[in-house]
């Protein structure tokens, strides 16, 4: 969705964005601050870049030190390089991206001995900031309008559930009693962008056929429209009628099983 979302953005540096912000996401999330301002510096490391590319035509490649973030930034605001970039990334973008770098770097987040120790307040100003600079690249690069990008922004919200353990690259169900369907909806609702591939989906259930699963469980999630189950990629992603199950249905209370679901 995300990378969708930014594809008019170079993918060597879309890659970095994209990633960067959902590890901020996740960081944040789970309280993690210092891993968070790491994943911050990332971001605005791929961002000036982006900025750089935009406006002179080339950037700094990626794993070459900035050597000053903010002289490069105010570099940008300055320049009179007659290229076709907008207002926001001429001058609001820049200072946009500065503020989260000094934020990072002087408030005790991703650093030993900062001056402040990291807190929930600092937390969500970063969070918030990120989430800003994302929605002005989709507003700027898929041309939507700011309220557009922030829906995207909004249905890439980390779920943390109870329910869903994530061990060694795979996911597993850990409340006991859910049927296959269930099963696989809360699976989904977990993912990042409530998308994923079908044999992932099958391996993290253990169901035993997966022939079956795709006939019997996700042929029918598919038509009541709880998913969508693309054939030709192989790929199913959550539908909002199936997000609202599971957080109305699973997340909510305890389900009953119907009598001969399948398991």
């Amino acid at each position: 969705m995300l990378n969708q979302a930014l594809n008019g953005i170079p993918a060597s540096i879309r890659k970095h964005i994209v990633t960067s912000y959902l590890e901020l996401k996740a960081n944040l999330s789970e309280s993690r601050h210092d891993a968070a301002g790491l994943s911050a510096g990332k971001l605005c490391e791929a961002g000036i870049r982006l900025l750089q590319e935009r406006t002179f035509g080339q950037h700094t490649p990626f794993g070459k030190k900035i050597a000053n973030f903010a002289d490069e930034c105010r570099r940008i605001v300055t320049s009179s390089a007659a290229t076709a970039i907008t207002d926001s990334e001429k001058v609001v973008l820049p200072r946009a991206l500065l503020f989260l770098y000094t934020m990072r770097n002087t408030r005790g987040i991703g650093h030993i001995g900062g001056d402040v120790d990291p807190n929930a307040i600092d937390a969500a100003l970063i969070g918030k900031t990120a989430d800003w600079i994302v929605c002005e690249l989709i507003r700027i690069h898929h041309h939507l309008s700011l309220e557009e990008a922030q829906d995207i922004v909004d249905a890439l919200a980390i779920r943390q559930l109870p329910d869903v353990w994530e061990v060694a690259g795979k996911r597993r169900v850990l409340r006991d009693g859910l049927i296959a369907r269930d099963q696989a909806l809360l699976l989904l609702y977990s993912a990042q962008e409530g998308v994923v591939m079908t044999e992932d989906l099958i391996a993290w259930i253990e169901y035993s056929n997966p022939g079956v699963f795709k006939s019997k469980v996700l042929s029918k999630l598919h038509s009541d429209r709880f998913v969508e189950w693309d054939r030709e990629t192989d790929s199913v992603t959550l539908s909002p009628k199936g997000a609202k199950y599971v957080e109305e249905s699973l997340l909510a209370a305890q389900p009953i099983i119907p009598p001969g679901a399948s398991r």
